[in-house]
C-alpha cells in the first residue's frame, strides 16, 4: 500500500520537506543531493533483512545476496581509495570514528586532534561527546596569524604529550591538508594516524586533494557530504587492522548493518569512479573559490583567508550581526548556513561565525556566475535585511528556476 494512502500525514510532510529542497539554495557544506539511483538502492526490500556479522560469517540464514551486496561494495571502496581493507558498515562518520578509537585504544589514552573552535570535529574530543569523557584528549589550533595548521607545533605537542593517536581532519577547516606530514608527526612520535575525511571524501576520490590512504593506519568518512551517497561512514585501515577495526563495528559498537544503506554506498562509490564524477568536483572547487572571492569583495572576512575545497568560514564580526541572526535572516529568504566557531573567539563561541559550501548547489548545476550572485543576495539580506528581503528572496526563486532538482517526482 503507499504511503500517500496508509499515513496522509507523514506523506505531506515528507511533500513538504522535498518543497523545501526544491526552493532553497542549500549552502550547508556537509549537505549534498544524492542521485536517483542511490535513493532507490536505499529505499527497498533490503531494509528487511538482518546481516549481522561480515560476508560468509553472518549469524542469520539467507544472506547470500546480502554478502553479494557488501562485498560489491567493499571493493568498490576499496579500489576506489586504493586502501587495503574498507568496512562499509558503520552507520555514520561518527560511528566509524568511535570504532577506530575502540579498536586500538583505553579509556583514558591520550589522543592528540583539533580544537573544535579551530575546525575539529564534536567526536575529536569535545567536553559534551563520549569521545572527550572516555579519552585524554590534547587539541592543537591554527597560527593565530594565519589561520591554517602549524605543523612545527603540531609535532612539538605529540613529542611532548605522547598520544597513541593522532586525527588529522576537521568539521571546517577550508585549506588543504598535508597527511604526509601527520604521517611523519605520528611517525616520530610513535603515535597512529587517523584521518579523518568525512568532508573531503569526495574531493579525495576525484584525485583533486592528497589523498591520505598511504600515510594512516585509519582513514575515516561520512558517505553524504562530498561522496554524495547516502547517510553513512566507511572505515579504511591498513590490512593489518583489519580483523580489529571488524570486530570494533560489530559486535563491538553496532548491531545488524543497515544493508539497503550499503547498497546505497556501493552506488555512490561507482558514481564517485566515473569521470563525470571528477568534473563535478572540479566544478565544486572552482564554485567554492569564486563564492570566496566575491564575498571578500563585498567586504565580507573569511578565516585564513579563502578556500582550497568545498567549504569556507564567515567572520560575521565586521558586519554587526550575529551567526544565529544571519542564519534565520538567510533561511528566511531561501538560503540555509550552518553556524560554526571561529579561532581564537573562545568567549563568543558559535556566535560569529557562518560555515558555507558549494557541493549542493553545484549537484544542482550551478557555476560561477551563480556563485557571484549567490554573495550578492547574502550581502543584501546580511547588510540591511529589512530592506531588502523581498527583493533577496525573489533573487533567490528566480536562481532557483533555472535549476530544477528531482524535476521528476520521487
Amino acid at each position: 500500500m503507499s504511503i500517500l494512502k496508509s499515513d496522509i500525514k507523514l506523506a505531506e510532510i515528507i511533500r513538504n520537506e522535498l518543497f523545501r529542497q526544491r526552493n532553497s539554495i542549500n549552502l550547508i557544506a556537509s549537505e549534498n543531493y544524492v542521485s536517483p539511483s542511490v535513493i532507490e538502492a536505499q529505499i527497498n526490500l533490503l531494509t528487511n533483512k538482518y546481516a549481522c556479522g561480515y560476508p560468509d560469517h553472518r549469524y542469520y540464514a539467507g544472506c547470500r545476496y546480502m554478502d553479494e551486496i557488501e562485498n560489491l561494495a567493499i571493493e568498490r571502496a576499496e579500489t576506489l581509495f586504493s586502501a587495503e581493507h574498507a568496512n562499509l558498515q558503520p552507520y555514520s562518520g561518527a560511528q566509524a570514528n568511535f570504532a577506530v578509537y575502540f579498536s586500538s585504544l583505553e579509556p583514558g589514552d591520550t589522543i592528540l586532534a583539533m580544537d573544535r573552535t579551530h575546525g575539529g570535529h564534536l567526536t575529536h574530543g569535545d567536553s559534551h561527546n563520549f569521545s572527550g569523557r572516555y579519552f585524554d584528549f590534547n587539541f592543537y589550533g591554527l597560527d593565530k596569524k594565519t589561520e591554517r595548521i602549524d605543523y612545527q607545533k603540531v609535532l612539538e605537542l605529540a613529542l611532548k604529550k605522547k598520544p597513541k593517536l593522532i586525527i588529522a581532519g576537521s568539521s571546517s577547516y577550508s585549506r588543504l591538508i598535508d597527511f604526509k606530514i601527520f604521517g611523519e608527526i605520528a611517525e616520530k612520535s610513535g603515535a597512529c594516524l587517523m584521518a579523518d575525511i568525512a568532508h573531503i571524501a569526495g574531493i579525495v576520490a576525484a584525485g583533486l586533494h592528497p589523498s591520505p590512504v598511504s600515510y594512516s593506519d585509519f582513514v575515516t568518512m561520512s558517505t553524504h557530504k562530498t561522496l554524495r551517497g547516502p547517510r553513512g561512514g566507511i572505515i579504511l585501515c591498513k590490512r593489518k587492522y583489519a580483523d580489529t577495526i571488524d570486530k570494533a563495528v560489530f559486535p563491538g559498537i553496532q548491531g545488524g548493518p543497515l544493508m539497503q544503506v550499503i547498497a546505497a554506498k556501493a552506488v555512490c562509490l561507482k558514481e564517485a569512479s566515473l569521470p563525470e564524477f571528477k568534473k563535478y568536483q572540479k566544478q565544486v572547487l572552482t564554485n567554492a573559490r569564486m563564492l570566496a572571492g566575491a564575498l571578500k569583495e563585498r567586504g565580507f572576512i573569511l578565516v585564513s583567508g579563502g578556500t582550497d575545497n568545498h567549504m569556507m568560514t564567515i567572520d560575521l564580526r565586521n558586519k554587526n550581526v550575529t551567526a544565529c541572526d544571519a542564519e534565520k535572516m538567510l533561511e528566511h529568504i531561501g538560503i540555509n548556513v550552518s553556524r560554526c566557531s571561529l579561532p581564537f573567539d573562545i568567549i563568543q563561541e558559535g556566535k560569529n561565525g557562518i560555515r558555507i559550501g558549494t557541493p549542493s548547489v553545484t549537484s544542482r548545476g550551478m557555476s560561477e556566475k551563480d556563485m557571484s550572485f549567490i554573495a550578492g543576495i547574502i550581502s543584501m539580506a546580511v547588510e540591511n535585511f529589512s530592506a531588502n528581503k523581498k527583493k533577496a528572496a525573489l533573487m533567490v526563486k528566480e536562481l532557483l528556476s533555472r535549476y530544477p532538482l528531482y524535476p521528476e517526482h520521487i
